[in-house]
């Protein structure tokens, strides 16, 4: 293995890049290269790129100037290097990054990179490639079936893939132009590569999508799957103890899904479900087909039922034309839920994007002092569910060795970090614990029962079982 080619992947930005990136490393690995966490070591390094925040083209300019540097170091020792660039800004950008950073070789957009060991072929015979033809469909075939021993478990956790794209064109996002429309993955796809996950230890699966649940992938027997229907065949498989999934749009919060968390005891009581303002104003120029009242219904009817059901959200604030009442409304709608956690940016224009046209831009200063209220808030809310927690007892998912001997750290339905004292033979397993103490953001405690351990099965037969 210490002749094995190198390579390093960066990636910025969502879960889906997460994913991809791993992905992308799994199929190489069938071309022999190793992964390191160290870009100087590396035959090929990867930037997978983000385009959703501000100056996201500039920060990668910045990094492959680094890497530039870097690369030439590298030669003058006798060692060649790869560039590539891959993810949204590749897609935005195609050409313009080979122009501006001639010692790129490969750019391929987040569809394509399934035929990463081709492009990086063609790349090595000294070809600039440049591959940002939207080609979903292509993408999910080749994610039908992954070889388990291309397919390397990286712990107890793993995210899959069901579903890319977004129909919805909000006005402030470039998802649509840099991922395209919604595409589902069959369902005998996700049950395959759930299953070559499992096999390999991985206990806790977090299906993904841009626009997750207007998930509607073909089911064995021709006709389209609902997202509930399919995390109901997932929870069947005897080794998965748990099921997740993000990012959701409000509009597709049905009530089968709603159904689901009262209903699957695998389906964690943990929903991230954004709502970006609480000011109908907004959320209409936004273009976000839902109100503040439809937003507050839907969490109404999941607490209902699912009354253990804790909330996340995305907000932007200072949006194009945001007045001081809009968002003391976005402040109110938080304090009405009452979240677990939140992710909160200030709104930054993306190039393409209707809203980058849009007059009355809110002052930077603005923007800043009204993120800096809503976090303040937030903060609080997400101490307070925390300190709710202590004395309650929990059911733990048991994942690595913690920082102290003796510790083994585990997530709490509410993803919360859970150290305990205990062996480390419950990694994998879940257990219950009875909450102590809060110390920042984890909760401290002690085992009140044995560990439930489930099945392990390496058994071909049983990913062949989609009906």
């Amino acid at each position: 293995m210490s002749d094995a080619r190198k390579v390093h992947i960066k990636s910025f930005g969502c879960q889906m890049n997460v994913y991809d990136a791993r992905r992308m490393a799994d199929t190489l690995a069938r071309d022999g290269y190793a992964e390191t966490a160290h870009a100087e070591e590396a035959d090929l390094i990867i930037l997978n790129t983000c385009h959703i925040r501000e100056k996201a083209v500039e920060k990668v300019y910045s990094e492959l100037g680094r890497l530039r540097e870097m690369r030439a170091e590298a030669e003058t020792r006798g060692r060649s290097q790869m560039i590539a660039v891959a993810g949204c800004v590749a897609q935005a950008e195609g050409k313009e990054i080979i122009r501006r950073a001639p010692s790129v070789r490969l750019v391929v957009g987040p569809q394509n990179i399934h035929r990463i060991s081709e492009l990086v072929a063609r790349a090595n015979n000294g070809e600039a490639v440049v591959d940002t033809e939207f080609a979903v469909e292509d993408k999910f075939e080749q994610l039908a079936a992954p070889k388990p021993e291309a397919t390397r478990a990286r712990g107890i956790s793993a995210f899959v893939t069901v579903q890319e794209g977004c129909d919805k064109f909000c006005t402030f996002c470039v998802v649509p132009y840099t991922r395209g429309n919604e595409a589902s993955r069959s369902v005998e796809r996700i049950l395959r590569e759930t299953q070559t996950l499992l096999s390999q230890g991985v206990k806790e699966i977090t299906l993904i999508g841009q626009n997750v649940n207007a998930y509607h992938g073909k089911g064995p027997e021709g006709r389209d799957w609902t997202l509930p229907r399919l995390i109901a065949r997932l929870a069947e498989m005897p080794e998965l103890l748990r099921i997740r999934y993000t990012t959701s749009h409000p509009r597709d919060m049905d009530d089968e899904l709603i159904e689901a968390h009262r209903d699957i005891e695998k389906l964690m009581p943990f929903l991230h479900l954004p709502v970006q303002s609480g000011s109908d104003r907004i959320l209409d120029e936004m273009n976000r087909k839902h109100t503040r009242a439809e937003y507050l219904k839907i969490i109404e009817r999941a607490r209902k039922a699912r009354p253990d059901m804790a909330f996340s959200s995305d907000f932007i604030v200072g949006f194009p034309g945001e007045t001081d009442q809009d968002f003391e409304d976005t402040l109110s709608l938080a304090r009405e839920v009452g979240y677990a956690q939140c992710f909160t940016f200030k709104y930054s224009p993306r190039p393409g994007t209707p809203a980058a046209d849009f007059g009355a831009q809110v002052p930077e200063e603005i923007k800043s002092e009204r993120l800096y209220r809503l976090q303040e808030l937030i903060e609080a809310q997400q101490h307070a569910f925390n300190l709710s927690c202590v004395g309650r007892e929990l059911d733990v998912l048991f994942e690595k060795p913690g920082r102290h001997e003796g510790q083994i750290v585990g997530r709490s339905p509410y993803l919360q970090p859970v150290p305990v004292i205990a062996p480390s033979s419950i990694i994998g397993s879940v257990a219950r614990v009875r909450v102590n103490e809060l110390r920042t953001y984890s909760l401290i405690g002690e085992l009140v029962a044995q560990p439930q351990i489930s099945p392990t099965n390496n058994s071909a037969a049983e990913v062949n079982a989609f009906a």
